[in-house]
């Protein structure tokens, strides 16, 4: 190991270790990063894999022990190179730079984030592989316009082979910068995984913006022998494993047929990547959103995939809740037109810290909930408050991150008779 100094402005005030990645990789170990602020260190076993599923599903069945449930579903991730997306910080040592993400120390959380170089990143795409190794040489060879205060980059890539690359600096961004930029977007879609004959770049610094063609990808996932597209947009949330996502979008279908009777109500839809998934099961869907550039990507994929069923309205779920109520008047509500839907069925992808209170009693409304979760803890104390009232038809185990202890899962409740 070896000791590097400390990258300004990050709040600690002693010298880092920082590991070659290099040594890591031929011990067969991998960086799983949820960003690059936060990852841990996972060792890599693929001939273990079943096993260390098969101990995510016991641990799963045994945390929901206390509800009467339906067979665990257990759907598997491909064992690499399944992650679509990722950061990475920048590390600027003399002449020389390279990627670097954060470890968790073992046992004291109270010690600062250890850094760990990234050379290589088995978990990524094979996509982002063949960019990490040909920015960084074009980066080198060009320190006085892309190398200067560049201080990360993130890579979004697509199951189809689109390619997006956000730099970060520490300066402003001038014409010599752009057309550098430019010429490297060729370089990087001439890499074997690529699909286009350049990538997107985004540049970015304080208050600037710079996007070169465009600043997003257009993934495509195939559910139940349709072919959907999705625009994912630059720093917005898309599903990290491309092949996983497709599978939760089937499962969620499966579970919700024979509902073409009835309307759906999608709280917090994102682009719409469940919305245009399960709209041909409905009637009618409404969903809700808060973020201005989702409303925007979600009403581009529904045109995009010939969806015309769907209603989209960029409001909190608080607000929805208040409305549905009659407890509060809102505009955006009002273009709903609420009377007119049977909406009978509910889907929620909350974050990790579960349904809030208003949202949890909006839940037992409905006939039938579908509920995506990537924390058993909250998704465990959200059904409490429903185990009288609703009943678990089905339960799924969705292995976003292999090698890891985190657990997403699926839900399908149906109310008691």
């Amino acid at each position: 190991m070896l000791l590097r100094p400390l990258l300004h402005g990050q709040g600690v005030t002693s010298c880092r270790l920082v590991r070659a990645y290099g040594v890591l990789t031929s011990q067969r170990r991998i960086l799983q990063a949820q960003c690059c602020e936060q990852m841990s260190l996972a060792k890599v076993d693929e001939a273990r894999y079943g096993e260390q599923l098969s101990a995510k599903a016991d641990k799963l069945r045994e945390k929901f022990a206390d509800f009467s449930l339906p067979e665990l579903e257990v759907f598997d991730s491909q064992t690499e190179h399944y992650r679509m997306r990722t950061e990475f910080r920048v590390w600027h040592e003399g002449p020389d730079l390279y990627y670097i993400m954060f470890q968790k120390p073992a046992g004291d959380s109270s010690k600062a984030h250890e850094r760990v170089r990234v050379d290589q990143f088995p978990v990524g795409s094979k996509l982002i592989n063949e960019l990490m190794g040909k920015l960084m040489e074009e980066v080198k060879e060009h320190p006085a316009v892309l190398k200067e205060k560049l201080y990360q980059v993130n890579f979004h890539t697509t199951v189809s082979g689109q390619a997006m690359v956000t730099m970060i600096y520490h300066r402003k961004l001038g014409a010599e910068w752009i057309a550098a930029a430019q010429k490297l977007r060729k370089v990087l879609g001439a890499c074997p995984s690529s699909s286009q004959p350049s990538v997107h770049i985004v540049g970015r610094s304080r208050k600037q913006k710079v996007e070169l063609e465009a600043a997003h990808v257009i993934e495509t996932f195939t559910v139940d022998g349709r072919q959907l597209t999705y625009k994912q947009v630059e720093g917005a949330f898309s599903q990290p494993n491309g092949g996983m996502c497709e599978k939760m979008l089937a499962w969620a279908k499966r579970m919700t047929r024979g509902s073409s009777e009835h309307d759906l109500l999608e709280l917090y839809c994102g682009n719409g990547n469940f919305t245009i998934a399960l709209a041909p099961n409905f009637r009618k869907v409404v969903a809700t959103e808060l973020s201005k550039a989702s409303v925007a990507a979600a009403e581009f994929n529904l045109e995009a995939n010939d969806v015309t069923n769907v209603s989209v309205a960029r409001l909190s779920a608080e607000d929805f809740t208040a409305a549905w109520r009659g407890k509060k008047d809102s505009r955006r509500a009002e273009g709903l037109n609420l009377k007119e839907h049977d909406l009978r069925t509910i889907l929620v992808d909350p974050p990790r810290a579960g349904c809030d209170e208003q949202t949890n009693e909006l839940l037992r409304d409905f006939e039938n909930i579908v509920y995506i979760s990537c924390n058993p803890d909250t998704l465990h104390a959200n059904l409490q408050r429903m185990k009288e009232t609703h009943k678990i038809r089905g339960f799924a185990l969705f292995d976003q991150f292999p090698y890891t202890e985190h657990i997403e899962c699926g839900v399908y409740l149906q109310q008691r008779q």
